[in-house]
C-alpha cells in the first residue's frame, strides 16, 4: 500500500523527484568544489 501511495499520488511522485534530487545534488557537489579548488590551485601557483 505504500509503494502504491508513493507512486500513484501527487505527493509521492514529489517526494520521490525531491529524494533523486538531493541524491544527486550529494554527488555533483563534491565534484563541483573538488574541480573548483584545483583550478584556484592551478591559478595561485602561477
Amino acid at each position: 500500500m505504500a509503494w502504491d501511495l508513493l507512486f500513484s499520488t501527487d505527493y509521492g511522485l514529489f517526494s520521490v523527484f525531491v529524494i533523486v534530487f538531493v541524491l544527486a545534488m550529494s554527488v555533483w557537489f563534491p565534484y563541483f568544489f573538488r574541480r573548483k579548488m584545483r583550478e584556484d590551485a592551478e591559478k595561485g601557483s602561477k
